[in-house]
């Protein structure tokens, strides 16, 4: 039996016992984990296809490591305007083996979201009633993005003080429900960054990011 799944923003065709390099998930090595946006299911000559996902499938993995793919140089030149940059980039993974693919009957596995979901209601309510307030610049978060920002601003974590203190699943979970190309993305140690911000400590912000590997503190 075979499986394709969304995983982390991207689809992959599965197999038990497969390994799998995915974006960095927000899961502790060793950790069993489980996904249900499974699109596709194959057993011999038999396909099911969802309409978009296949109620009661679900797809299980157990992490395996963290870690960063190959350096990939990102040159940007304009003819004639003296502009050239230069970057380079690793992307944050995930190492993953597939131990089942469940065809039917599986029980829901994103209870951590829908635990989060009522805080995510009751924010848009408070920050309704400051809209007038500036936000903040939440892209100096590191992995905080402008899409990120975005996200954060509209759920009602528009200042560092309140992404301080928001709880990492929390925030994982706004990103997961405005995009699921968010949801590789690590949120660790966003409150902790979010507070030296709030308090205006740069240098020590500057610090904590240097010692940051795909988003998780060394």
């Amino acid at each position: 039996m075979y499986a394709i799944v969304e995983i982390a923003g991207q689809q992959f065709k599965v197999e038990k016992d497969q390994k799998v390099f995915v974006n960095r998930l927000s899961v502790e090595e060793g950790e069993a984990v489980s996904f249900d946006n499974v699109l596709l299911l194959g057993d011999g000559d038999k396909v099911t296809v969802g309409a978009p996902a296949i109620n009661g499938a679900q797809v299980g993995a157990k992490v395996l490591k963290h870690l960063k793919g190959d350096k990939v140089i990102v040159f940007k030149k304009k003819r004639r305007k003296g502009y050239r940059v230069k970057n380079g980039h690793r992307q944050s993974l995930t190492e993953i083996v597939i131990e089942n693919i469940v065809a039917s009957g599986a029980k829901p596995a994103a209870k951590a979201e829908k635990k989060a979901a009522p805080a995510k209601k009751e924010a848009p309510k408070a920050a309704s009633k400051k809209s007038t307030a500036k936000a903040d610049d939440l892209k100096k978060i590191e992995g905080a993005g402008p899409k990120a920002a975005e996200a954060l601003v509209n759920a009602g974590y528009e200042t560092f003080a309140k992404v301080a203190k928001a709880k990492p699943e929390e925030l994982s979970a706004v990103l997961s429900e405005a995009s699921s190309r968010l949801a590789h993305i690590v949120t660790d140690t966003w409150p902790k960054q979010a507070a030296l911000a709030a308090d205006g400590k740069w240098d020590e912000l500057k610090e904590l990011q240097d010692r940051l590997d795909g988003g998780i503190e060394k």
